[in-house]
C-alpha cells in the first residue's frame, strides 16, 4: 500500500508540473496573476466569499490562515452570517452544510461527533482557535461562532496528534466572535419545537483607527422549553466575550467563554440486537423521564502574533477548560420487533485542559524561490476525573413504537468511585514540534510545502477505586507531509499532498478470542494514517469550488500466532466534489456530494476483507441554494436537500439501515424602520417529517443508531439598532 501510495503521488506531482509547463508556454506578458501569500496570519482571518456563505480560506495549522487557491489541501470555511440566518444551534447544525461531514452522537452520551471521510472527529477533538481540547465536550452553542472551518483529511503535520484519538479524516477549527468596524447592538428572539423559547444579544464596538483599534464583543445567549422531540426539553445558557487588539506590526485576542447544557429526557441511541428495527415516528421519545445530561464548561484562550520585521513573525497561544458533567442515562438495545431492554448507567466527569502553542515564521529568498520557514511546538495537558454506576445488568424492558416509563431503579450494581467525588482517572500530555518550508517559484505559479512534526503522546489510565496505575503510554513518532500547488491560470489551481494522521496505538490485551496473548502489555507506536489527495479548484469570483480524489490508509488490529498486532487495514477511499458562491446575482448555491468507498481491506483471518467499514455511507448529497426575490427587496427563500446512502450496522454487512432523505425550506424578511435593521426568519427543517435512522455508530466498533430529528419549525426575529 505504501508503495502504491508513494508512486501514486509521483504521478501526481508529474502530472501537475506537466500541465503547469503547458501553461507557461501558452502565457503571455499580458497575463494577470494574482500575487500569492504562501504563509497566512494565525490571526487575521480570510475575506468572505461572494454570497457571504464561506470565506475565501482558513486555518491551515502552522501555516495560519490561507486563501483556498493557494492551499495544497482542501477545507470548507462557513461564515458567521450562514450561521445565523439558518437559525443554527450548534456546530452540528452548520455542518449539516458540508457534503463531506455526516453529524452522529458519542457512545453512552449525547455528544455531537462528526464523520469526515468515514473516520469520527469528537467533539472535544475540535480546535478553538487553533488549540485543541478547550471547547465544550458535548455540544458547541452557535453564537459563539464566527467561523466553522472544516478541514478535509490527514493533518496531524499541521495541527498536532487529536487528544482524544480522532481526527484521521479531517478537523474542525471554531473561530470565536469578533468586533467589526461598525457598532453592532442585535437582539434576537425565537421559537421552535413544541416550545422551546430563545433570546440573545449580541453586542460589539471598535475603538481606536485602522492603524491601531482595539474590539469588544459580548453575546449572552438563552434557549430552554420542549423541543420537537416528546417530552425532551433543554435549556442552554452562553456567556462569551472576545477582546482583540491590532496594530501595524502587533495582533492580540483574548477569549473567555462560559456554557451550561442541559437536557431531560434526552431520546438515546439505540443498539440492535441483530436485524435493524424500523425507525419509529421521528418526535417518539423512547427515553425514561428520570434520565438527563448536564454539563458546565468554563473556557478561554488567550492568541497573540508580532511582526518582528518585514520578513519573521512570532506568535504565541494558550487556552484552558475546567469542565463538569452529570449524567444519568438508560440506553436500549432493541430486537427488530422494538422489543428492548435498558439498564441504568450514572456518571459524573470533571475535565481540567491546558493548551499551549508558540511559533516563529520567517521568509527567505533564495535565488528565484521565496521560502518561508515555519517552527512551531505546542504542548496539551489534561486530566479526567470521572465515576460510574450501573444498575443490574439484567435491566428493564420496553418498547421502541410504545414507549413507557419504567421504574427507576438503583445504580448500585456496579460501581466505580464515587459519583460525587470522582478522581483521577486518565491524563494525557502531548507534546510536538513541526517545522515546514513553503515554497514559491516561478512567478508563484508553483507553490510547494514540505515539512515534518514529531509527536509525543503520553496516557495513562488508574483504578476508579484503588488509583491504581492500569496502563500507560508514551511513545513517539515522526509524520511528514508533501503539498504541491501548481496554478496554469489565475482561476484554476492544480493540487496533490502527502500527509499522515496519528493516533495512540493499542497496548496488547492478555487474551482475544478466549486465546492468551504472548505480548500481553506490549505497547504499540503511535497508529499513523497514510493520505494521498490531488484535486483542482476554481475560482471565478463569484462562483468557486473544488474536485478532489484522496486514498487513506489506517492500521488496525490483528491477532497472529497468538501474538496482537497491528497489521490490519482499513482503506478508505473517496471522490469529493464542493460548489460555492453566486450563480447569478439573486442566488447563491452551497453543496456538493461525496463517494466513499470505506474497505476492511485486512481483517482477521480475512473473515471480512473488501466488506464495507460499520457506518459510512458510499454516497452522502448536501445542496442548499437561497434565492433573493427581485419582485420584493428584502425577502429571501431557500432549500437545502441532505441525502445519505444506506449504511452497514456489522463488520459482516448482514444488517444495513436504509438511505435517507431530508428536505428544509426556510424564508427571511429584511427591513429597515429609521436606523433600526429588523430581520424575520422562518424555516420548517425535515418537511415530510421523514423518520429514519441518521446514524450509525460513531466511536470506533460500535453499531448504535440514532433516530432522525422530526420536522421542526423555527422562527425568530431580530433587532439591530
Amino acid at each position: 500500500m505504501t508503495y502504491r501510495l508513494r508512486a501514486s503521488a509521483a504521478a501526481i506531482a508529474s502530472a501537475l508540473l506537466t500541465t503547469f509547463a503547458a501553461a507557461q508556454q501558452e502565457a503571455t506578458d499580458s497575463d494577470q496573476i494574482e500575487r500569492v501569500e504562501v504563509t497566512g496570519s494565525q490571526v487575521t482571518l480570510n475575506d468572505e466569499f461572494a454570497g457571504g456563505q464561506v470565506a475565501r480560506g482558513g486555518r491551515a495549522g502552522i501555516l495560519g490562515n490561507l486563501d483556498f487557491m493557494d492551499s495544497p489541501f482542501t477545507a470548507t470555511n462557513f461564515t458567521e452570517e450562514l450561521v445565523r440566518q439558518q437559525q443554527s444551534k450548534s456546530v452540528g447544525d452548520v455542518l449539516q452544510n458540508d457534503p463531506v461531514v455526516r453529524v452522529a452522537r458519542g457512545f453512552g452520551n449525547f455528544q455531537e461527533v462528526y464523520v469526515l471521510r468515514g473516520f469520527p472527529v469528537y467533539s472535544d477533538d475540535m480546535t478553538y482557535n487553533g488549540l485543541y481540547g478547550i471547547l465544550p465536550r458535548q455540544y458547541v452553542a452557535a453564537e459563539l461562532l464566527e467561523r466553522v472551518e472544516v478541514f478535509r483529511g490527514a493533518n496531524t503535520f499541521l495541527n498536532g496528534a487529536a487528544p482524544g484519538g480522532s481526527g484521521l479524516g479531517g478537523l474542525i477549527n471554531v473561530v470565536p466572535k469578533r468586533a467589526d468596524t461598525a457598532p453592532l447592538n442585535r437582539l434576537s428572539v425565537g421559537f421552535e419545537g413544541q416550545g422551546h423559547g430563545y433570546v440573545a444579544a449580541d453586542v460589539a464596538r471598535r475603538f481606536g483607527d485602522e492603524s491601531e483599534s482595539t474590539g469588544v464583543r459580548v453575546n449572552l445567549v438563552e434557549r430552554d422549553g420542549e423541543t420537537a422531540v416528546n417530552d425532551q426539553d433543554r435549556s442552554v445558557s452562553v456567556m462569551s466575550i472576545g477582546l482583540d487588539y491590532q496594530s501595524e506590526t502587533l495582533r492580540l485576542s483574548a477569549d473567555l467563554g462560559y456554557q451550561d447544557h442541559h437536557i431531560d429526557a434526552p431520546r438515546p441511541s439505540v443498539t440492535p440486537l441483530s436485524a435493524i428495527p424500523a425507525a419509529p415516528e421521528a418526535d417518539t421519545n423512547f427515553a425514561q423521564s428520570w434520565t438527563y445530561t448536564d454539563e458546565q464548561q468554563l473556557f478561554g484562550a488567550l492568541r497573540g502574533e508580532y511582526d518582528i520585521n518585514q520578513t519573521t513573525t512570532v506568535w504565541l497561544a494558550s487556552g484552558f477548560r475546567s469542565g463538569e458533567e452529570d449524567n444519568v442515562l438508560a440506553n436500549p438495545s432493541a430486537s427488530q420487533s422494538g422489543e428492548f431492554s435498558a439498564y441504568r448507567f450514572d456518571n459524573t466527569r470533571q475535565d481540567n485542559v491546558r493548551s499551549y502553542e508558540a511559533g516563529i515564521s520567517s521568509k527567505v529568498v533564495a535565488g528565484s524561490v521565496q521560502h518561508n520557514l515555519v517552527l512551531s511546538a505546542s504542548i496539551f495537558s489534561a486530566d479526567s476525573k470521572n465515576a460510574y454506576a450501573f444498575s443490574s445488568f439484567a435491566g428493564f424492558a420496553g418498547n421502541l413504537y410504545q414507549p413507557v416509563t419504567a421504574e427507576q431503579p438503583a445504580a448500585d450494581f456496579f460501581v466505580g468511585g464515587e459519583l460525587a467525588n470522582p478522581t483521577v482517572t486518565l491524563t494525557n500530555d502531548n507534546q510536538s514540534v513541526a517545522l515546514a518550508d513553503s515554497m514559491a517559484m516561478f512567478d508563484e505559479r508553483v507553490l510547494l510545502t514540505v515539512g515534518a512534526r514529531f509527536q509525543t503522546i503520553e496516557t495513562s489510565s488508574f483504578d476508579y477505586n484503588s488509583q491504581a496505575q492500569l496502563s500507560g503510554y508514551d511513545e513517539s513518532r515522526i509524520t511528514p507531509a508533501v503539498g504541491l500547488v501548481v496554478k496554469p491560470q489565475q482561476n484554476w489551481s492544480l493540487y496533490a499532498n502527502y500527509i499522515e494522521g496519528l493516533i495512540a496505538g493499542d497496548v496488547a490485551p492478555a487474551q482475544s478470542g478466549g486465546v492468551a496473548l504472548e505480548n500481553a502489555g506490549e505497547v504499540f507506536e503511535p497508529y499513523h494514517s497514510k493520505q494521498i489527495e490531488a484535486g483542482v479548484k476554481y475560482d471565478a469570483g463569484k462562483l468557486g469550488g473544488s474536485l478532489s480524489m484522496y486514498a487513506t490508509s489506517k492500521p488496525t488490529s490483528l491477532v497472529i500466532d497468538e501474538r496482537f498486532t497491528s497489521d490490519g487495514e482499513q482503506q478508505n477511499r473517496g471522490i469529493e466534489l464542493s460548489v460555492f458562491g453566486m450563480v447569478t446575482e439573486d442566488l447563491r448555491l452551497l453543496g456538493g456530494l461525496t463517494y466513499v468507498d470505506a474497505e476492511q481491506s485486512r481483517t482477521q483471518d480475512g473473515t471480512y476483507d473488501g466488506l464495507d467499514v460499520v457506518g459510512v455511507p458510499d454516497l452522502q448529497l448536501n445542496i442548499n441554494a437561497e434565492w433573493d426575490v427581485t419582485a420584493l427587496p428584502g425577502l429571501t427563500l431557500d432549500a437545502r436537500g441532505i441525502y445519505t446512502a444506506a449504511q452497514y450496522a456489522d463488520a459482516a454487512n448482514l444488517y444495513e439501515v436504509a438511505s435517507s432523505h431530508r428536505l428544509d425550506l426556510g424564508a427571511r424578511y429584511t427591513f429597515a424602520i429609521d436606523d433600526t435593521e429588523i430581520d424575520v426568519r422562518a424555516r420548517i427543517e425535515n418537511v415530510f417529517d421523514n423518520h429514519y435512522w441518521a446514524s450509525v455508530g460513531g466511536f470506533p466498533g460500535s453499531n448504535y443508531l440514532v433516530l432522525s430529528d422530526p420536522r421542526t419549525v423555527k422562527v425568530s426575529a431580530s433587532v439591530r439598532f
